[in-house]
C-alpha cells in the first residue's frame, strides 16, 4: 500500500455546506436549460401560426402566457412521470445486469455477509438515519460499492463480494459510512433527478433537431430560420454541457460523502486506506476487471454512483479524453481533501 501522511484537519461541516450549495446550483442549471429548451420547442411550433411575428414577440407571448406554452407543459408532465417511474424502480434499475442477492438479518449465507449487515446497521445508527437501507451483495471480484434511492426510507446500498472480502472491518465501515453519507445528504435523490432530466433534455433537443432537418424550411420565414440555427447550435452544445454538469455533480457528491464518512468514523485514516486499496486492486487487475465490467450490462447506470470510477484505473468501455470526463475526482485529490497526501 502507498504510504500516506496526515497534513491538516479540514473543516468538514464547511465542506459539506459548500458542496450542498454547489449541488443545488447544478440542479438549478438543469432546470434553466430545461425551461429554455421547452420554450424553444414551443416557439418552433408557434412560428407556423404567427409567421409575421418576430422571435422576441413569440418568446414574450409565451413567457407572459399570452400564448399557452403547451409543449413545455407536456414535457414537464413527461418529466414528472419519468422521474416517478425511475424512483419507483430505482433498485431494479441500479442492479440491472448484475448477479446479486439481498442480505437480511435472517438470510445471511456466511459470517462475512452477517458482518456486512452488522456494519451497515452500525453506520446507520451513527448517521442518525431512521430507516435501515436494504443491503445487496453483487457477485463480482472487483472492489466497488454504491448507494441509491429517492429517500431515506427507500434507500439501498450494494457492495461487491470482492470489496467485502478484501477490506478489513474498519475499512469496510468507512466505505459504508461513505455510502450512508450519500443517503444522509439525499444526493442520491438529486443524482436520480439529474440523470432523468439530462436524458429528457437531450431527447427534446433531438426532436427539435430532426423537426428542423425533415420538417421543411421556408426561406421567407426569417424567424423560423433563426430558430433553426439556434436549435442546430443547441444540438451540438447541450450534450457536452449536460455531460459537464453530470460530472461536476458526481464529483461534488463524492467529496461530500468522503467528508461525511470521516465525520461518522471520527477518523480519516480508514477511508483513505480503503480508497488506496480499491485503487491499487483495480490497477493490478485492470485487464481482468475491465473484462468483467464490460461483460456486465448497464454498468454506465452505476458508474456515477460507484465509490470508485473504473476509469481511474484505465478501465472503460471507450477511451476517455482526459480525467475531466471521469465521474469522480482523482484518488490523490480525494486523499488531499481528506487531509492526506501520497508520498
Amino acid at each position: 500500500m502507498s504510504s500516506i501522511e496526515f497534513t491538516q484537519n479540514p473543516n468538514w461541516r464547511k465542506t459539506l455546506q459548500q458542496n450542498k450549495i454547489r449541488t443545488y446550483y447544478v440542479i438549478a442549471s438543469y432546470l434553466v436549460i430545461y425551461v429554455i429548451v421547452g420554450l424553444i420547442l414551443d416557439a418552433f411550433f408557434q412560428t407556423r401560426h404567427y409567421p409575421d411575428a418576430s422571435l422576441g414577440q413569440i418568446f414574450t407571448a409565451l413567457i407572459t402566457f399570452q400564448i399557452i406554452p403547451i409543449a413545455t407543459c407536456i414535457t414537464v408532465l413527461i418529466a414528472i412521470v419519468s422521474i416517478m417511474v425511475t424512483f419507483h424502480f430505482h433498485d431494479k434499475l441500479m442492479l440491472l445486469g448484475t448477479e446479486y442477492h439481498e442480505v437480511t438479518p435472517t438470510s445471511s449465507a456466511s459470517p462475512e455477509e452477517q458482518k456486512l449487515y452488522n456494519v451497515v446497521e452500525e453506520m446507520k445508527i451513527s448517521a442518525g438515519l431512521k430507516f435501515m437501507p436494504r443491503v445487496f451483495i453483487i457477485e463480482a471480484d472487483y472492489m466497488n460499492a454504491f448507494a441509491s434511492g429517492y429517500s431515506e426510507k427507500s434507500s439501498m446500498v450494494a457492495i461487491t463480494r470482492g470489496l467485502m472480502q478484501k477490506l478489513n472491518r474498519e475499512e469496510l465501515q468507512a466505505v459504508m459510512a461513505h455510502e450512508l453519507s450519500h443517503i444522509r445528504h439525499l444526493d442520491i435523490k438529486l443524482t436520480l433527478f439529474a440523470s432523468v432530466l439530462s436524458n429528457l433534455i437531450l431527447m427534446m433537443i433531438d426532436m427539435l433537431f430532426y423537426g428542423v432537418l425533415f420538417g421543411g424550411n421556408d426561406r421567407e420565414d426569417r424567424g423560423r430560420n433563426q430558430l433553426a440555427i439556434i436549435i442546430v447550435i443547441l444540438r451540438m452544445v447541450l450534450p457536452f454541457l449536460t455531460l459537464l454538469l453530470m460530472l461536476y455533480l458526481s464529483r461534488t457528491r463524492e467529496y461530500m460523502a468522503d467528508a461525511g464518512a470521516v465525520e461518522l468514523m471520527r477518523d480519516n485514516q480508514p477511508l483513505a486506506n480503503a480508497l488506496i486499496k480499491i485503487n491499487q486492486d483495480h490497477q493490478q487487475n485492470a485487464q481482468t476487471y475491465g473484462a468483467q465490467y464490460r461483460r456486465t450490462p448497464h454498468e454506465n447506470v452505476r458508474r456515477e454512483a460507484y465509490i470508485f470510477d473504473p476509469i481511474m484505473a484505465g478501465i472503460e468501455p471507450t477511451s476517455s479524453m482526459s480525467d475531466m470526463f471521469s465521474t469522480h475526482p482523482g484518488i490523490e485529490k480525494r486523499l488531499q481533501a481528506l487531509g492526506f497526501k501520497i508520498k
